[in-house]
């Protein structure tokens, strides 16, 4: 199932952060969505997953139209922001299974169990989370966005603070979650882009200014020359 926008406009006041956005997303691939601060990837994020509503235009997620039927849509999608908000004072496993709990999955201990076993967290998982490193903790938020085995992932800067390490584990299961899911990635590292995704869309100024297969829009030049040039 695939992420659609269609001349998606936002302002606040008489600021317009979005002019008439427009693209997709589909499953079995990585799409990043890149561009400098400012440039809307949060707000664009935002309307999205739903946390924002006032906006023009149309989203679906899954085919649910996510001003229409929010539920339906948040159901089939998973998501980690930026600021990835975390209960400090829970536990690791207390914490993803009270998500499970609203989300009300079934055998949830299972399944607690095979996401902390998959995002590389069994030694931390009696810890409290405010106990724990920004690499950790940024785990135990891509935990909570896989939990319910959505189909379309949306993650706002997923390696943050991760060492060397953690970041070769976390690519590895993107890659591989990549195959079957729709992935929405904003990242600012061009260097992740490359390894990671197969369609870039990049947003400057509120509006779309690439979007399509990262082997065609490289195919003549670098994507480090291409950010530059559309970001001006």
């Amino acid at each position: 199932m695939s992420i659609r926008l269609f001349n998606i406009s936002k302002s606040y006041g008489k600021q317009e952060v979005l002019h008439r956005i427009s693209f997709e997303a589909h499953p079995g691939e990585i799409t990043a969505f890149l561009g400098p601060n400012g440039a809307g990837k949060s707000t664009c994020m935002k309307i999205i997953t739903g946390w924002l509503t006032d906006y023009s235009g149309t989203v679906t997620v899954c085919g649910y139209d996510i001003s229409k039927d929010p539920i339906g849509a948040k159901r089939c999608m998973g998501y980690l922001p930026e600021n990835n908000p975390l209960y400090l004072e829970m536990y690791v496993r207390e914490y993803l299974e009270y998500v499970g709990q609203l989300y009300r999955i079934a055998n949830l201990h299972g399944m607690v169990d095979e996401i902390i076993e998959k995002v590389k967290l069994e030694e931390v998982s009696g810890k409290t989370i405010g106990t724990l490193s920004k690499g950790f903790r940024q785990r135990v938020g891509l935990a909570q966005a896989l939990l319910h085995d959505p189909q379309v992932l949306i993650l706002d800067e997923p390696t943050s603070g991760l060492d060397p390490n953690q970041l070769g584990e976390i690519h590895s299961l993107i890659r591989e979650l990549g195959k079957e899911k729709t992935i929405l990635l904003s990242s600012h590292s061009l260097q992740e882009v490359k390894e990671l995704c197969d369609h870039i869309v990049i947003i400057n100024q509120g509006r779309i200014v690439a979007d399509g297969q990262i082997t065609e829009l490289t195919k003549d030049e670098s994507l480090e020359n291409i950010f530059k040039r559309v970001t001006k």
